[in-house]
């Protein structure tokens, strides 16, 4: 009894304890209403399930995850509290402001000797041993004179990963302040003398003097400085300070010249655009702002520039002591003769094979676009064929005359095309240099053809009468044929025996091979011989056939029956 009240008074606990009783069973209709409201939630269909605060749970996370035991508190509904950061656990973290105080209290100076004060300077923040200041002959313990004001208390401060390597944490801006004011100071110093210096100058009649001189720069370093901001940069002409930008606001980024993603590509490491951005929209490079890197990197005296060095190069390796950095006057007059011989080399050797080979009229033709009515214009056509930007191109004419209608017609000779005949497309007419028909041209042209096709099939039903010539040979030719077929059958016949024998001895060797490997599989892998199984010989049609006859598949469904 005493067992079984103690056991009571266990279960049911005080009035603020929690009750540890096991949760009832559920049946078996709740089990299934709650396993079908887990899969609405997993699909979606259904609202989240809610913690205690207010905060949604993911359904796809296990029930040993979100549900707290029954055992620490049935009552309590499924949370993901305790898989959140703990508050009582999280280290507390010095703000980025905070710093240690500098110097002493200034509010509160003691005027005697304090108990449990520094023996040596007074102050009550230290001991003797730790104190910094110069030993006193006689201490203020004992004189109660000169006491030292009071250190700051330091705070214990403890920052995060970012805290600790902040470099301008506890920095004053205030300072800095000190040194913009004895700048301004210095330069208004300046200014005076400057100013007591032009009014001696204007007194002793040297003014003139002084405007000749103004131009050059070290007469007056910051002249320009109160009136002008240069472009990229903001000038400040009250405490003489320049903040130079990263890049002019005006201008407009590589990458948003052109939104096409087709267009050129843009390096965003480099920062560089090789390639003109403007190259698929017809605008000429030499009317856009930019062209592209490379645009720049080949134009101007960049391309002469490289072809100095490259002769440069070759010169100095044929012996030329020449160097463009080292000597660029010589090795330009060295380059400019070396184009004049070459020029006049090649007009030379141009002049010889002429007069000895001839054939000056062929050099003395027109322009390549004039010939084949090509240039480079660029023109952009539409899916259908119409032109959308530029001109269309000319088509190339011959020297014939094209798209000449005589005689009334309204299509050229060679548009139409049939039964190997060409003809008029608008009369039908085949007949060149006729008269043009029309419609009735064409009406007539198919009735013929329709009577044409008509006259062989009558043709085909009146047959000739053979003559006793044709039906002797005939008869001949059936009298050999039924002799071919007679020896033909004959050698079949015999060669078929011989195929069958063939194929009975292969069926006796397969069935002795199959037996042989059933006895080897039979021994223990150890005893076996080595090798046993395989033949290196290739094996014969009779053979391979034997092989598939005597096969076993196990979804063959008469396969039991084949040992019988």
């Amino acid at each position: 009894m005493a067992a079984g009240a103690a056991s009571g008074g266990a279960a049911a606990g005080g009035p603020g304890e929690v009750g540890l009783e096991e949760p009832k069973k559920m049946t078996r209709e709740d089990w299934r209403k709650k396993k079908e409201l887990e899969e609405q939630r997993k699909l979606g269909n259904a609202p989240a399930e809610v913690d205690e605060e207010g905060k949604d749970i993911n359904p796809h996370i296990p029930q040993y995850i979100s549900s707290v035991p029954w055992y620490i508190d049935p009552s309590k509904r499924p949370t993901l509290k305790h898989q959140r950061p703990q508050p009582e656990k999280q280290k507390q973290y010095s703000s980025s402001g905070d710093w240690y105080k500098r110097g002493v209290q200034e509010h509160a100076v003691a005027t005697r000797y304090r108990k449990g004060a520094c023996e040596n300077c007074g102050a009550l923040t230290h001991k003797k041993k730790d104190c910094m200041e110069r030993p006193r002959k006689v201490g203020a313990k004992y004189t109660g004179m000169n006491i030292a004001p009071d250190e700051h208390v330091q705070p214990e401060l403890m920052f995060d990963y970012d805290g600790k390597r902040d470099r301008w944490n506890g920095y004053n801006p205030e300072e800095h302040m000190k040194i913009v004011e004895e700048y301004a100071k210095v330069d208004l110093a300046k200014r005076t003398l400057k100013a007591q210096k032009l009014q001696e100058e204007l007194a002793s009649g040297k003014l003139e003097q002084v405007e000749r001189d103004r131009n050059s720069e070290d007469e007056d370093e910051d002249k320009y400085a109160d009136d002008i901001d240069m472009p990229g940069q903001n000038f400040d002409s009250k405490r003489r300070i320049t903040v130079r930008n990263l890049r002019i606001r005006e201008d407009i980024a590589k990458y948003l010249r052109n939104l096409d993603p087709n267009s050129a590509y843009y390096d965003p490491k480099t920062r560089a655009m090789r390639e003109n951005p403007y190259a698929n929209t017809g605008k000429n490079p030499d009317e856009v702002g930019y062209a592209g890197d490379n645009f720049v990197r080949y134009t101007g005296d960049t391309i002469s520039m490289a072809q100095t060095q490259l002769f440069a190069w070759e010169a100095y390796d044929k012996g030329s002591e020449v160097h463009l950095q080292a000597d660029p006057t010589k090795l330009e007059l060295l380059y400019k003769s070396f184009k004049v011989k070459k020029e006049d080399f090649k007009a030379q050797q141009k002049e010889s094979i002429l007069e000895k080979y001839g054939g000056q009229e062929h050099l003395d033709t027109p322009p390549a676009e004039l010939l084949l009515a090509q240039t480079e214009d660029y023109v952009e056509y539409s899916r259908h064929g119409t032109v959308i930007k530029g001109q269309e191109k000319a088509i190339a004419c011959s020297k014939y005359e094209e798209d000449v209608k005589i005689n009334n017609h309204t299509c050229i000779w060679g548009s139409y095309w049939k039964d190997g005949k060409w003809g008029y497309k608008c009369c039908h007419s085949f007949v060149k240099y006729s008269y043009c028909t029309g419609e009735a041209g064409k009406e007539i042209a198919n009735t013929e053809a329709s009577l044409l096709e008509e006259q062989p099939r009558e043709e085909e039903h009146v047959t000739k009468p053979k003559t006793l010539m044709e039906i002797h040979q005939e008869k001949q030719k059936e009298k050999k044929k039924k002799k071919h077929k007679k020896s033909s059958n004959s050698d079949s016949e015999g060669e078929e025996k011989k195929k069958q024998e063939k194929l009975k001895k292969a069926l006796n060797a397969e069935e002795a091979r199959l037996l042989q490997v059933k006895e080897i599989m039979q021994l223990d892998e150890r005893k076996r011989p080595y090798n046993s199984v395989y033949e290196t010989r290739e094996p014969t049609e009779e053979e391979m056939e034997a092989y598939r006859m005597k096969r076993q598949r196990p979804d063959d469904p008469m396969a039991s029956f084949l040992g019988q």
